[in-house]
């Protein structure tokens, strides 16, 4: 399924929501820029669970620094065209209306800890992986986890595919979000029996905590007021 857009219109210009989008795609190329090099700042800035253990078993203030950083640059690094066109796309479509009920620098706050609580959701469950994970999906998770709650009356407009065909409806959004959330719950069970290695490098357990995160959040902003839907 692939939103193409909701029928709730924002009050305010989505700034934050819209300065988030800007920096990804600043970022992501100047990974292109880098050629072979960008290996060498993914796996510095990516979030590699078993030296972020080491770093806490060993903890030593000096590297404090260190280990606190990736948890908030790979939320800014992205694999791909493809990575970062599919996240900018749900941050384009749900953002926006949460930064709306959130406030500009609430919603900041919201997307970094978010991020942040995504990436400890991946390490708990890949403790001995030396894989560097990377991407926005663990805090754009948590911007679903907050839309879920916040506007489950809304209607996403999607786009469904049907073996050659192609057909646009308006699903509700407590159906597409939640029909998303337990597709990411049942592959996140599902790799707890793999190794990381053959888990296709999707941070599955990424989602999970940034959607639950958004759910526990976006719960203090549900019933404030009732919001208008278009269409």
């Amino acid at each position: 399924m692939i939103p193409l857009k909701d029928n709730i219109p924002s009050r305010r210009f989505p700034i934050v929501n819209i300065l988030l989008i800007i920096i990804n795609f600043i970022v992501f190329f100047y990974e292109l820029s880098l050629g072979d090099g960008v290996q060498r700042l993914i796996f510095q800035y990516g979030i590699v669970p078993t030296r972020i253990v080491k770093g806490v078993i060993g903890f030593n203030p000096s590297h404090i620094s260190s280990l606190i950083t990736p948890f908030f640059s790979s939320i800014f690094l992205h694999g791909g065209w493809y990575h970062i066109l599919s996240n900018m796309l749900y941050l384009w479509i749900f953002g926006d209306n949460v930064e709306d009920r959130m406030g500009h620098f609430n919603y900041l706050i919201f997307y970094l800890l978010c991020g942040f609580t995504s990436s400890v959701a991946h390490i708990l469950t890949n403790m001995s992986s030396s894989i560097p994970t990377i991407g926005a999906s663990g805090a754009i998770s948590g911007v679903l986890g907050a839309y879920f709650v916040i506007f489950p009356e809304a209607r996403v407009m999607t786009l469904l595919p049907f073996g050659f065909f192609l057909q646009i409806a308006a699903i509700p959004a407590f159906l597409f979000l939640g029909f998303w959330f337990i597709s990411q719950a049942l592959n996140g069970i599902a790799t707890l029996a793999v190794n990381t290695y053959m888990t296709e490098g999707i941070a599955w357990w990424a989602h999970i905590g940034g959607f639950v995160t958004g759910i526990i959040i976006g719960r203090r902003y549900k019933r404030r007021y009732k919001p208008y839907y278009g269409w």
